[in-house]
């Protein structure tokens, strides 16, 4: 499962978001998204999950909670169109 999570602090990196996702279960792929003029994150990225009901367990537990200074929003990705 594909997971979106916004309002990432913005000092954040991928192995923070990693080891934060990992006690939920195994973390596929870890992808914070950046601007490419100010090579600065843009406060949100994808955690990809091989297992559904760790992500299920993982978007239930991180929604609306605090990590690194921000309270981040986790939830299921939309697909591309």
């Amino acid at each position: 499962m594909n997971i979106f999570v916004a309002k990432l602090n913005y000092n954040t990196t991928e192995t923070d978001l990693r080891t934060h996702f990992e006690q939920f279960g195994t973390v596929k792929s870890i992808k914070i998204i950046y601007d490419k003029y100010e090579n600065r994150s843009k406060g949100f990225g994808f955690v990809e999950m091989n297992n559904d009901d760790e992500a299920i367990k993982a978007i239930d537990n991180l929604n609306e909670s605090e990590f690194e200074g921000s309270t981040i929003v986790v939830k299921k990705a939309r697909q591309k169109v």
